[in-house]
């Protein structure tokens, strides 16, 4: 069986980062990269990129610290929206530039992770080429990075065998790009950002759209300009400026400091009515800016969760034309209701509305845990992985502890009382799978009741049986508007902790100290708990948009790095927006507190 020093599963943003970055503090250890796709890129990779896919970003802020997005390499202006080609283009460039090539394995999958339970640790991975062929390696670490939009989540809808045309999750849209052509009328469900650009897409190619949002539901998905508040600010910065932060409530806020200024603003009657304040004027902004109530169809569009409360979900208009001339004009047509069933050719309302459809485009969601059978059975519950509530669960599922969990919801209400006062943002909402005309066999879908993720800092289990061997962390089960940055710190602090490095070691003290390890787990506990009330909607992984400057912080502490990177003192400090090229050196500093590593 061959062995690997370290194997990382996933190759898009964090996958690709978490390897790289390993290699940098591991530069001697045989790294192996699996992905089931063809080319890297996770959700940019060849065969995910749908027509006219955009990223959110404008240029300069979708780019890894240490490798800028060249404009004139990669044929991209300031001011532009990034094309799906040119991030492909960019993550290929990427594996060239520090020689990742020799350590992929593409079209290749890691079906089954068994987990050594010896002082050594270690994983044996059963692993699927794209033949077909199942061999076993040996992965002395493992690296999880498949990401939280790997595995697509598709129901049962009645009548589904009967409807004869296409039916196919976001996630196939280009494999199903003939229906541009070979529809005349298509239905789009779901009201998230998929959901916009499947309906835009067909739109312009002369397509009929029919968009069909659940009444139960969500809700449409927040969307924005780039440029919002009254100020005209680019959004994507706007969330990384230190200043506007300290208006979210946020659990692990206080790596870089400020906590005055926080516990004014969260902790007194005055402070709640200036962030109220704030989150009034940056929702109504977008509202205002987007002119939802000028026509009764875009009206249907209206958000109906307050800004405050939303997280990664929130998008951005990177469209050619006007998204909302082709709603007024008719192109698009929005149904805020259910899909009771389907028949030949035809999609039904409950409301007995029906119409003709050649294609039915499911916006669903995305399976919670990574697409890896992990063995024992049972494991999944110390890994931190979500799985089924138990209200009697033994002290290793710490997901489960039910006095952990009710001492953490009662710190987060007196930090944050704001956050008592949960949104109702739609009283008759039904889980997708439980609504009729809808089935789901999986009993962990991502309707289902389940815990969320359980890692210390994000990254890592909190259980000694893991600690203990430092063999495995999770990188990317965190969404946010800074996921590059993220992924780059990521990285470097997984690469830290497996060779004992971190500065602030907080998982080694608690293996020989008892008060560490209920720190320990108390702390995962309340920062994974916190999700519930913040951002009620999105539960199942940190998700988060004016909360990342604060977790960059937070691992950059754990690295022994200062989180102030601003040079110009405390005014730049706090009002200039953090972006790649203010952790363009953190690898260097980080290496010359340690020294080089190397020879560690």
């Amino acid at each position: 069986m061959e062995t690997i020093d370290c194997v990382v599963a996933g190759a898009g943003w964090y996958g690709l980062a978490a390897a790289k970055q390993y290699r940098v503090v591991n530069p001697n250890d045989s790294l192996v990269i699996f992905d089931a796709q063809s080319t890297v890129g996770g959700t940019w990779a060849d065969e995910r990129l749908y027509p006219d896919v955009k990223s959110n970003n404008l240029l300069g802020t979708y780019e890894y610290p240490d490798f800028p997005m060249d404009p004139k390499t990669f044929g991209i202006k300031p001011g532009q929206y990034i094309p799906g080609e040119v991030t492909n283009a960019y993550l290929k460039a990427y594996v060239d530039k520090f020689n990742l090539g020799p350590c992929l394995r593409l079209q290749t999958k890691i079906t089954v992770a068994e987990h050594h339970d010896t002082a050594e640790g270690g994983w044996t991975l059963t692993v699927v080429n794209g033949e077909g062929h199942e061999y076993k390696v040996f992965a002395r670490r493992l690296i999880v990075a498949t990401g939280l939009t790997s595995e697509p989540f598709m129901p049962h809808f009645d009548g589904q065998e009967e409807f004869g045309g296409r039916i196919f999750h976001s996630k196939y849209f280009k494999q199903n790009r003939d229906t541009l052509e070979t529809s005349k009328a298509v239905t789009v469900y779901g009201g998230t950002k998929f959901g916009w650009d499947a309906a835009y897409s067909y739109a312009m190619a002369g397509v009929e759209v029919n968009w069909v949002i659940r009444s139960s539901g969500h809700g449409p998905c927040w969307i924005a300009p780039s440029y919002v508040t009254p100020f005209k600010k680019w959004i994507e910065k706007l969330a990384n400026i230190r200043f506007l932060t300290w208006f979210s409530p946020c659990i692990y806020s206080g790596a870089a400091g400020y906590t005055g200024i926080q516990r004014f603003l969260h902790g007194t009657f005055i402070g709640r009515a200036i962030v109220n304040a704030f989150w009034a004027i940056l929702g109504g902004d977008v509202l205002s800016l987007n002119n939802y109530d000028a026509h009764p169809e875009t009206a249907k569009l209206k958000p109906w969760i307050p800004a405050m409360f939303t997280a990664a979900s929130f998008s951005i208009l990177n469209y050619d034309a006007d998204f909302f001339d082709l709603v007024r004009s008719g192109k698009i047509k929005i149904h805020v209701g259910e899909v009771d069933h389907l028949s030949p050719g035809t999609v039904h309302l409950a409301d007995g509305t029906s119409f003709a459809s050649d294609a039915f485009v499911c916006n669903t969601g995305w399976k919670s845990s990574p697409p890896i059978t992990f063995l024992p059975s049972g494991i999944e519950r110390e890994l931190g992985l979500p799985h089924a509530i138990d209200t009697e669960a033994p002290p290793e599922d710490l997901a489960n502890q039910q006095d952990l969990l009710r001492r953490a919801d009662a710190d987060i209400a007196a930090r944050f009382p704001r956050l008592r006062d949960q949104p109702v943002w739609n009283k008759h909402y039904v889980p997708l799978t439980q609504q009729k005309g809808v089935s789901s066999t999986d009993p962990l879908n991502p309707y289902a009741a389940q815990t969320p993720f359980m890692l210390y800092h994000f990254l890592v289990p909190p259980s000694e049986r893991f600690l203990r061997p430092r063999d495995v962390a999770f990188s990317g089960f965190v969404s946010n508007f800074s996921n590059t940055l993220c992924a780059h710190l990521q990285g470097l602090w997984i690469g830290a902790y497996f060779r004992g490095l971190l500065a602030n070691d907080l998982p080694a003290r608690a293996l020989v100290d008892d008060d560490a390890m209920r720190q320990l787990r108390y702390e995962t506990v309340l920062h994974n708990r916190f999700g519930k009330w913040r951002y009620p909607a999105e539960t199942k992984a940190p998700t988060t948009i004016f909360d990342a400057v604060y977790y960059l912080d937070l691992l950059q502490k754990d690295l022994g790095l200062d989180p102030h990177r601003k040079p110009k003192g405390f005014l730049t400090e706090v009002t200039s927006p953090y972006g790649a090229e203010d952790y363009r050196d953190v690898n260097d500093e980080w290496e010359s507190k340690v020294g080089r590593v190397g020879a560690a």
